[in-house]
């Protein structure tokens, strides 16, 4: 006697949704969202990181981790560090009362190596014994440097998408793609800079992360498309993409609601380092999944494709029974 589980089948294996007519109204409200996306990254445009909250990775500093026998009190770290450096400062615990991180600005036109001495014995002089288990310091021009690379290394995959989709596909399933990457890429940044979440080496990773997500879920929607085309020649072209969208709908919402739990477990237990990139890849597997169906398809509706010469039977109604 084989059991059956409620919940398996929560979510319908066939749909027949119309997403097509509410892409006039999800184009627009996409539209002012970048728009927003864009001011919010963009000002006050101030170098490197314009509004983005940087890291140190792009803004030159050091990062320490310390290690104690007992517990570290933080506000004792900061006090010490506040008084020594103007700059930014973050200290944040870390996987127990007995470890934390240290995060500070270089003073301009100081040795960073002299400072980061300096600091390390005013903190063993106010907790005692420590152990600094991570020592990193980045330079101003190093950051740069890593900022440039990063930006460019978005600008390059999202390039080497289109040419992919350009020859796997035709142009315009290329142009639909890159459109729904940069949308996903804009608004990822929106978020960042709005919850002012630390843009970091950590941050690029989880925006090629986003990028690689939502192209293989535009990839699996453009493929169900373009089977549909040639199978339904005569049946209108916003009808075979609400078509090809529900079929594989299914799929896409159970990979990434798996994704989304896995992601969610790792912001919680994976700590404070680790919190904002979870956070980024969460909210970009819902917007690679929305762009997949409001962003690249209307490309494709608004562009046309060409079906062949050869006719093919029409569609018979989902809610018919043969």
């Amino acid at each position: 006697m084989s059991s059956k589980w409620p919940l398996i089948k929560i979510v319908p294996i066939r749909t027949n949704f119309r997403f097509v007519a509410f892409s006039r109204i999800a184009a627009a409200i996409s539209v002012v969202c970048v728009i927003a996306s864009l001011a919010r990254t963009l000002l006050p445009f101030e170098a490197p990181c314009a509004g983005l909250a940087c890291g140190i990775d792009f803004r030159g500093g050091t990062v320490l981790e310390m290690a104690s026998a007992k517990p570290i009190d933080l506000g004792v770290v900061r006090s010490t560090l506040s008084n020594m450096t103007t700059g930014d400062v973050q200290v944040q615990a870390m996987g127990s009362p007995a470890e934390a991180m240290v995060r500070f600005e270089t003073p301009e036109g100081a040795n960073p190596t002299v400072e980061v001495d300096k600091i390390k014995a005013s903190l063993r002089q106010a907790l005692g014994p420590i152990r600094f288990e991570r020592t990193d310091v980045v330079g101003p021009k190093v950051s740069g440097e890593l900022f440039r690379s990063g930006i460019l290394a978005l600008g390059l995959a999202i390039g080497l998408m289109l040419i992919y989709i350009w020859f796997r596909f035709e142009l315009q399933f290329g142009l639909g793609a890159v459109m729904a990457l940069f949308h996903d890429v804009i608004l990822t940044f929106g978020v960042i800079a709005a919850f002012r979440l630390e843009f970091s080496l950590q941050t690029i990773a989880a925006i090629l992360t986003i990028i690689g997500y939502s192209m293989n879920d535009t990839v699996v929607v453009f493929d169900r498309l373009r089977e549909n085309l040639r199978k339904y020649k005569r049946m209108p072209l916003r009808e075979v993409i609400d078509l090809s969208i529900n079929e594989t709908l299914s799929r896409t919402i159970i990979t990434g609601l798996t994704a989304i739990l896995a992601l969610g477990g790792l912001a919680i237990f994976g700590g404070p380092t680790l919190f904002g990139m979870s956070i980024i890849l969460m909210f970009g597997i819902i917007l690679g999944t929305y762009s997949s169906i409001y962003v690249a398809a209307p490309v494709i509706l608004l562009w046309g494709v060409k079906r062949g010469e050869e006719e093919a039977e029409p569609l018979k109604p989902a809610n018919v029974r043969s």
